[in-house]
C-alpha cells in the first residue's frame, strides 16, 4: 500500500542547494510521536535502522530488516509534514547487486511515501547509488564510521586518524576521502560521515560539492545529525559526539515512580478519573 505523498515539503533538490548555505537540522525519527515532535524544527527526518538499538535492544543494526524499516518509515511519513523524511537501507538490502537494490529502494518510496534512501559505503557502492540516482531515487550517503560494517572495522570508534595525519603530504586521496568523492560523483544529493576524526571531515566537507551531515565529524559540516532520543536525554550509554539537551530520561523515571507508588498507595484513579460516579 503506498501512502500520499505531500508536495510541500523539502525536497532532496532543497537539500543539495544548502550547500554551504544554512545550516541544516536532521534527527532521526523511528514512529509517529517523535515525527510530530521534531518535524516543526528539522529539514530532515532519518529514519534510521538504528532504530534497531533504540527501539527493539538490539547491539547491531545487522537485525534490521526492510519490512521494519518501511513501517517505521510509513510512521514517520504521515505523521510529519514539512521535513524530508529519508528512510535507511538496512543490512542486506542492497548489497549483492544494483538490482536488488532497485527492488528493494523502490519497495521503500512506494510504501512509505518518503523522499530518499540512505545508504552505507564508499567507492564499492557508487555504482549502485548511480544506478538509483538514475532511476528516479534520491540517496543520501555515509562514509567514515559505518555499523553495518561493524565485524570488519571491529569496534565503534573514530575514523580516519592516519588519514587525516597525512592530509597535505600527497595527491592522492585516502580511503575515506576517496569514498566521499566516490558518494558525491554518483549523484547522492548530501552525505552523512560519522565518527570521522575533526581534521580529515572538515578537509572532505570542503572537498565534496554536496552538503554533509556531520555526526562526531566537524563544525565545518553543512549539517548535524543525532539519534533523538540521545539528544534527549533517554539512553542510558551514548558516544562522545552526543549533547544531550534534555534530561527525560530521568524526568521519565521520576515520573513512572510517582504512578507506581499511587497506585499502590490506592491514590490512583481518584473519582474525577472514573465514570458513571454521580458528581464525576
Amino acid at each position: 500500500m503506498s501512502v500520499p505523498v505531500r508536495l510541500n515539503r523539502i525536497t532532496a533538490p532543497d537539500v543539495l542547494g544548502r550547500k554551504a548555505g544554512e545550516k541544516l537540522v536532521v534527527l532521526t525519527a523511528y514512529h509517529a510521536q517523535s515525527a510530530r515532535m521534531a518535524d516543526p524544527h528539522c529539514d530532515v527526518l532519518l529514519v534510521g535502522d538504528s532504530l534497531g538499538n533504540v527501539l527493539y535492544g538490539f547491539d547491531t543494526t545487522l537485525p534490521v530488516t526492510l519490512d521494519m524499516m518501511i513501517m517505521h518509515g510509513r510512521a514517520v511519513v504521515v505523521a510529519s509534514r514539512r521535513a524530508l523524511v529519508v528512510v535507511d537501507m538496512p543490512f542486506a538490502s542492497y548489497e549483492v547487486s544494483k538490482e536488488q537494490a532497485f527492488a528493494s529502494a523502490a519497495r521503500v518510496m512506494q510504501e512509505t511515501g518518503c523522499g530518499a534512501v540512505k545508504l552505507e559505503g564508499g567507492v564499492h557502492f557508487a555504482e549502485t547509488i548511480a544506478f538509483l540516482v538514475a532511476r528516479g531515487i534520491p540517496v543520501m550517503g555515509h562514509v567514515g564510521l559505518t555499523p553495518q560494517s561493524i565485524h570488519t572495522i571491529g569496534s565503534f570508534r573514530s575514523q580516519g586518524k592516519a588519514e587525516a595525519a597525512a592530509l597535505g603530504s600527497s595527491n592522492q586521496p585516502g580511503p575515506i576521502e576517496a569514498d566521499a568523492i566516490a558518494v558525491a560523483e554518483a549523484g547522492a544529493f548530501s552525505m552523512v560521515i560519522e565518527a570521522v576524526v575533526e581534521p580529515l571531515a572538515r578537509h572532505i566537507s570542503e572537498r565534496v560539492a554536496v552538503p554533509t551531515i556531520g555526526i562526531g565529524a566537524s563544525l565545518a559540516c553543512d549539517g548535524q545529525v543525532l539519534v533523538l532520543e540521545d539528544m534527549l536525554g533517554m539512553t542510558e550509554r551514548t558516544a562522545r559526539f552526543v549533547r544531550r539537551f534534555a534530561d527525560l530520561g530521568s524526568e521519565a523515571d521520576a515520573a513512572i515512580g510517582a504512578f507506581a507508588d499511587a497506585v499502590r498507595k490506592g491514590a490512583f484513579p481518584a473519582r474525577e478519573h472514573l465514570y458513571g460516579l454521580p458528581g464525576a
